[in-house]
């Protein structure tokens, strides 16, 4: 096995390859894994074949955004902050 190291675009377009030559996500995964080793472990092949198969196929990644959180994180952290100053509140 070389010495490169893939990271995650290039397994993601990988995973698109296969994809788009019939293959299942488990023989996608279990082909990468032969190729790559460990590397692949942490993409998710049936997840990335669902967004295929949905027609989403862009494989940047979407809620990292320097030094910036997720609206989605940020809104939960309103949330839980709103929470703790009711129950204060109810204290008091």
């Amino acid at each position: 096995m070389s010495s490169f190291e893939p990271n995650k675009r290039h397994l993601r377009e990988l995973l698109i390859h296969f994809f788009n030559l019939k293959k299942s996500a488990a023989e996608t995964h279990r082909l990468l894994v032969k190729a790559y080793g460990d590397a692949v472990l942490n993409e998710r092949s049936r997840e990335w074949f669902q967004k295929f198969k949905n027609g989403e196929f862009d494989v940047k990644t979407k809620n990292v955004a320097k030094g910036r959180k997720c609206t989605k994180t940020r809104n939960w952290k309103h949330y839980w902050i709103k929470i703790r100053a009711k129950r204060k509140k109810n204290l008091h």
